[in-house]
């Protein structure tokens, strides 16, 4: 062998030497349950008996079922609203953080504080806030009248509402961390050359600022969206999806049918309906976004 196609395979194979712990563990924990329940929603299985193959009738089923789509409403209703709430959120934070003022090391870690803490223990926090006995937050809310009697979560008009609230507090001290790396990225000069030009503030984060932050656009709302089409544990604790489904998402449908019900093969089927769909709004992204980066 030529010494040079030597080296290369030398190379190749440790670089493959390298990658085959990750790659195990990826097929292991990631591909092979995935290719499982592809089998798995082929099939009608309750862990008793052995799987009986039905071909495509657990998605037939799931298309004429109204919890199916009942769920799959609230699960866009909330990724349509915690999605570009977050966004916005985080840039506007991250703008305001990036400025120097006394205190400013205080408040980014009282913001960015909420990521690491449990989400079950989040959740038990903000439901007891949210008691309509005990919650500080429900008599401050019974106070200007918008709060029914038998408190927050309780009450369909305003239980999907408190969950999108808790889930974009969660989260938006994580996404301000990524916006503020990338407005430190920024030279300087650039905005300098705008404002010589006459640029106001507006104007600069509009042509300047938001351009040269497409990258960390596209990684953020690709994650905020793939986080809340999976949004389970945190609803799970607050309000188990009710009152009267009204917060039950696709996640916990999927457990609802799978290990409630022990009808694995249907909860395997809403379960690649789910990735098929999160696959297709994630290329969406990815090609919007593509088509906007700015390379400087």
């Amino acid at each position: 062998m030529h010494p040079a196609k030597k080296r290369v395979s030398r190379k190749a194979i440790t670089a493959w030497l390298f990658l085959a712990p990750s790659l195990l563990v990826l097929g292991g924990f990631t591909l092979y349950p995935m290719i499982q329940a592809a089998y798995l929603s082929l099939t009608d299985y309750n862990l008793i008996r052995a799987a009986k193959w039905v071909g495509l009738d657990n998605y037939a089923e799931l298309f004429g079922d109204d919890a199916f789509w009942n769920a799959f409403g609230n699960t866009v209703l909330y990724a349509a609203v915690v999605t570009p709430a977050t966004i916005v959120l985080a840039l506007a934070l991250a703008l305001f953080l990036d400025r120097q003022f006394v205190g400013r090391a205080f408040v980014r870690t009282a913001i960015f504080l909420p990521f690491i803490v449990s989400l079950g223990i989040i959740a038990i926090a903000w439901a007891f806030l949210l008691d309509p006995n005990i919650g500080l937050v429900s008599y401050w809310l019974s106070q200007i009248g918008i709060v029914a009697e038998q408190g927050v979560l309780s009450d369909p008009r305003w239980a999907m509402p408190a969950v999108m609230f808790v889930g974009v507090w969660k989260n938006v001290g994580f996404y301000m961390v990524i916006y503020l790396a990338g407005l430190q990225s920024i030279p300087e000069e650039l905005r300098e050359a705008a404002r010589l030009d006459g640029a106001n503030a507006w104007q600069r984060f509009r042509n300047v600022t938001l351009p040269l932050l497409s990258n960390q656009t596209m990684l953020v709302s690709v994650m905020a969206l793939i986080a809340s089409l999976q949004a389970f544990d945190q609803i799970y604790v607050m309000t188990h999806g009710g009152p009267f489904f009204r917060t039950e998402t696709l996640v916990m449908l999927i457990y609802r049918e799978g290990f409630q019900e022990l009808r694995f093969g249907y909860g395997a089927a809403i379960s690649w309906v789910l990735l098929l769909f999160v696959l297709i709004l994630s290329i969406t992204q990815y090609g919007f976004f593509q088509r906007r980066q700015v390379k400087y």
